[in-house]
């Protein structure tokens, strides 16, 4: 996996937290980097499970810490 994020999942998450895509790589941190909060992750979350037809237990949110876990934890799910 590349330093960059799939545009998709970059896009949705430059959007949803109002931030420059650019910024955005597989390290980066969502609440510290991006000033997110639960709401946000939250939200996040709904919208990876709209966009991506999977589905996030509970205890699973609090496992993505950076972009690269939300990466990985979508791609292990879907399909």
């Amino acid at each position: 996996m590349g330093k960059n994020p799939p545009k998709k999942l970059r896009a949705q998450l430059a959007e949803q937290l109002d931030i420059d895509p650019a910024k955005i790589t597989m390290e980066s941190d969502i609440m510290s980097d991006f000033e997110a909060d639960s709401l946000d992750i939250v939200d996040m979350v709904m919208t990876l499970e709209d966009e991506f037809g999977i589905e996030v237990p509970d205890d699973a949110i609090e496992t993505l810490r950076t972009v690269g876990d939300v990466v990985n934890f979508v791609d292990s799910h879907q399909g």
